[in-house]
């Protein structure tokens, strides 16, 4: 690790190879909490390469928890986080509104690292237990429509590394890594990143690893649509700026998306959203991100289409069965 750490400071990057075995020495736990966060930090002071996050990925997934639930057609949808913002859950709602229009979802998430809440804090507050059971994840995904891969059950690295991100407080390429590593390794994925330089980054990942991959990201810092600004969508389909008015929503401000001070709070702004209680603004970010989950999906559909089946799906409860199903599995 010293040597790695010189190279770096002396502003060289990793090749694929030494990323890759980097990442599998983590995982066996070759390194003290001290290495750890000096080499997570390095990452904070100048960008990651394409080779080095591919590497890294290379590293997790070969060590991953393998789950194969057939030809099943899913999408992952979650955001990179680490944008500073602090929202409510919307990544995670945005799966349950999907699940209510008939489609599966299979999110692989985690404790919030640099938020308040991620989405595992929000499902455990609600009594979700997490499981590595392949039966009852996949009995989950057919009645429910959404299964939930708590990332450390999954990923020894990110179990690894836990400690010291939540001690950091600040995003590391951990959270860019999250993303990728979805232990299913869906081939559709709705993605929200927090720059512009990492949708690049993102966008040629998927290319070369063939996933049909949607990447969001909302010019004022945003890592999902979160339509207080104009926002950035990078799909199969090409490259689109949008404005809120565009997608027939009005401009929301930050404030209205906040997502409070503590785990209680957020969930409670989540269980809002999916019982028809939330805000205007709480509400309609949700549904433009399902819209384009959706048409990540079925491609065929029009925006205008997708927004409507987004719609409907919480406005006549279906969204919120998802997750009251969801949960009687999973508790």
């Amino acid at each position: 690790m010293n040597k790695l750490l010189y190279k770096m400071f002396d502003h060289a990057s990793l090749s694929r190879e030494e990323a890759r075995e980097v990442l599998f020495k983590i995982a066996d736990g070759t390194y003290n909490d001290a290495q750890l966060a000096a080499f997570m930090t390095v990452f904070l002071m100048r960008g990651i390469t394409t080779d080095e996050l591919s590497g890294f990925r290379d590293a997790i997934l070969n060590r991953r928890l393998r789950v194969d639930f057939g030809d099943v057609k899913c999408i992952d949808i979650v955001g990179t986080g680490g944008d500073g913002k602090n929202t409510f859950n919307i990544s995670t709602c945005t799966c349950f509104v999907v699940a209510g229009t008939g489609r599966k979802v299979v999110k692989h998430g985690n404790y919030g690292a640099s938020s308040v809440s991620g989405a595992s804090n929000v499902l455990e507050y609600h009594g979700v237990k997490f499981t590595s059971d392949i039966d009852k994840l996949r009995l989950s995904l057919e009645k429910s429509g959404v299964c939930y891969l708590h990332a450390p059950f999954f990923s020894p690295a990110l179990k690894s590394v836990a400690g010291v991100r939540k001690a950091l407080g600040v995003r590391t390429f951990f959270n860019m890594l999250g993303p990728l590593v979805n232990p299913v390794m869906p081939e559709y994925q709705l993605l929200g990143v927090y720059n512009l330089k990492l949708m690049r980054l993102y966008k040629y990942i998927a290319e070369q690893e063939n996933i049909d991959c949607t990447i969001v990201h909302s010019l004022d810092g945003y890592d999902e649509i979160s339509l207080t600004s104009e926002f950035k969508v990078s799909s199969p389909e090409g490259e689109f700026v949008y404005r809120p008015e565009d997608i027939g929503f009005e401009t929301a401000t930050q404030e209205a998306l906040y997502g409070g001070k503590t785990i209680a709070d957020a969930s409670a702004i989540f269980d809002n959203v999916l019982s028809g209680k939330a805000t205007e603004a709480q509400k309609n970010c949700v549904v433009a991100n399902a819209a384009f989950a959706i048409r990540t999906l079925d491609p065929e559909l029009s925006l205008e289409e997708a927004l409507k089946e987004a719609t409907e799906s919480l406005e006549e409860g279906r969204a919120l069965d998802a997750f009251q199903t969801f949960l009687k599995i999973n508790s």
